[in-house]
């Protein structure tokens, strides 16, 4: 009787332990989701975006890139750098760097001295001419800084453009001489590493392409932004990588804020799927955001965050206008209510 009296009692502690156990673990969810709230519902943004170039081809002078950087640090990193001094030049003209106050330096111009001082690193989603040309064609009167890339996408700059032939090699591996600009920074997909002279990390993510692509996840203190490379949709390429990232995120999204993202849509959706060659439409896009939809469990995030649609391909065509297509079938698919944001050249975002 003594030992049934004893066990009845280590019972009743161990299921007071465990419902306290539950109680507490409820608690720190409801924390997280109310800091995750609180930083939904603030007025001060996270980051600052600058679209340097929003096309995908055929117009050169405007091509892919962005700078990002942290409201809190004037320093950016550059998000691809298809269009990068002529980018500038046109982000100063529409004003997108009044707000910084550090002191420009007398013996550059406004463009040389944002490229120099404040452009601190450069994260490559991939070797194709029309994400990298602008960074080849500034290297030769650049400041030194880093550049970020997945290996393969590092072994195509080295193999491709840094060797002498196509441009001199102003990174610091590869063919000699090497004139050592530029430190070679080898990312390991879904591995999170500090950029350096900034206040951001970042955690690279393969995506589907005929050149791999990379997702790139920007984050600073519980502030988080994806800029996606070109990528083809999971459905087509048959390889996942997409349903990677959306996973990756909607994890995250249990205790950060997922302030932005830029994505690719570089055709209407007239492009039959076998000449995507890699890239996405708004009806592909519609599907992948739903997938990541249904995975979020705080579905007002989405509602909040902003979705910046860049890389359309730009027309040559009398009376067509890409920009107009594919903003209007966006529209006539979003019943999710996703904030969609056509890039456009010297556009100042804050997210």
């Amino acid at each position: 009787m003594k030992f049934i009296s004893t066990l009845l009692l280590i019972l009743i502690v161990s299921g007071c332990q465990a419902h306290q156990n539950a109680q507490e673990h409820s608690q720190k969810q409801k924390q997280a989701q109310q800091d995750i709230q609180s930083s939904i519902n603030t007025i001060s943004p996270a980051f600052e975006l600058i679209t340097l170039g929003d096309t995908g081809g055929i117009e050169d002078g405007n091509l892919s890139s962005f700078l990002l950087r942290s409201v809190e640090d004037e320093n950016f990193i550059s998000l691809d750098a298809g269009s990068l001094v002529n980018g500038i030049n046109v982000a100063l003209e529409n004003k997108a760097f009044d707000s910084l106050t550090t002191t420009p330096d007398p013996s550059l111009n406004p463009n040389g001295n944002i490229l120099h001082h404040h452009v601190k690193a450069y994260l490559l989603s991939h070797g194709h001419l029309d994400h990298v040309v602008g960074l080849l064609i500034a290297s030769p009167d650049d400041s030194s800084k880093p550049i970020y890339a997945l290996s393969s996408v590092n072994q195509t700059m080295s193999d491709t453009y840094f060797n002498w032939q196509a441009w001199a090699n102003f990174t610091n591996r590869g063919i000699a001489p090497m004139l050592n600009k530029y430190e070679v920074i080898d990312l390991t997909p879904q591995k999170t590493v500090e950029i350096k002279d900034t206040a951001l990390s970042v955690t690279a993510f393969s995506l589907s392409h005929p050149l791999e692509s990379t997702a790139f996840v920007i984050e600073h203190n519980n502030d988080m932004f994806v800029y996606f490379g070109d990528t083809g949709p999971d459905e087509v390429e048959k390889q996942g990588k997409l349903d990677a990232v959306w996973r990756y995120l909607a994890k995250q999204m249990q205790h950060k804020t997922l302030r932005g993202i830029s994505i690719e849509v570089s055709f209407d959706n007239t492009r039959p799927d076998n000449l995507l060659f890699g890239h996405l439409t708004p009806k592909w896009l519609m599907q992948e955001l739903t997938t990541f939809h249904a995975l979020v469990e705080d579905k007002e995030q989405l509602s909040n965050m902003k979705v910046i649609i860049s890389h359309i391909k730009y027309s040559l065509k009398r009376g067509t206008d890409p920009r107009a297509v594919i903003a209007q079938e966006l529209e006539s698919a979003n019943a999710l209510g996703f904030n969609f944001i056509l890039a456009k050249q010297g556009q100042v975002l804050a997210l």
